[in-house]
């Protein structure tokens, strides 16, 4: 697994690029203790949690140093005043340059932690997808989340028949690969306090 990268911080929050493998928060067993807010937490004792990505998922990443800031940071990502944006290896060939997947998620309780569309009871999920490369037997994406729920891309793209390469959870069928290839690769937003423009970019490592 890949050392985590500090890219910024400030007084009031930082941002870092997490290695795929690595939890974002405490989990269970040798989770307790491996995972990324713990680790950072040795160097800034007051790191607190705004949003998370899954164990799989490599990427930029943002804490709070205060309560204040995680307030204001949890807000804005609310009101969807934090942008962010994906790249992922698609099983196949997707039609089209780019479009959208609007459909509702749920958990997909029998068999949890799995998420599943859902048109009747679902939370309104919506993506914004672009191509940026084709190969043999797979496609690459640029993804823009609107809406963050869980699995939210990973599902929204198993609905469309293009599992993402590497999804151990839904790509059950597909050729096999070491690690997710889904990245998290830029976050924009205002800073809360001085409402300097922020702007970080983390190349995928795939």
């Amino acid at each position: 697994m890949d050392e985590v990268k500090l890219l910024h911080a400030d007084v009031d929050l930082l941002v870092v690029d997490k290695p795929a493998g690595l939890l974002s928060v405490p989990g269970r067993g040798d989770g307790e203790q491996h995972n990324l807010t713990v680790h950072l937490r040795r160097q800034f004792v007051d790191a607190m949690v705004v949003h998370r990505l899954d164990q799989a998922t490599s990427g930029l990443m943002l804490f709070a140093r205060h309560a204040d800031m995680q307030r204001s940071l949890s807000m804005a990502f609310e009101a969807r005043q934090v942008h962010k944006r994906y790249v992922a290896v698609v099983h196949g060939h997707v039609a089209g340059e780019s479009g959208s997947i609007d459909a509702p998620l749920m958990a997909d309780w029998p068999h949890r932690p799995r998420q599943r569309v859902d048109a009747e009871r679902g939370k309104p999920a919506l993506t914004h997808w672009r191509v940026t490369q084709r190969e043999s037997h797979t496609t690459r994406l640029q993804l823009e989340p609107v809406t963050g729920r869980s699995h939210q891309l990973r599902v929204h793209l198993l609905s469309i028949g293009h599992p993402i390469v590497g999804d151990m959870l839904y790509s059950e069928g597909w050729p096999a690969h070491p690690r997710l290839l889904l990245h998290a690769t830029q976050l924009r937003l205002l800073h809360p306090r001085t409402g300097k423009a922020l702007d970080f970019d983390c190349p995928p490592p795939f």
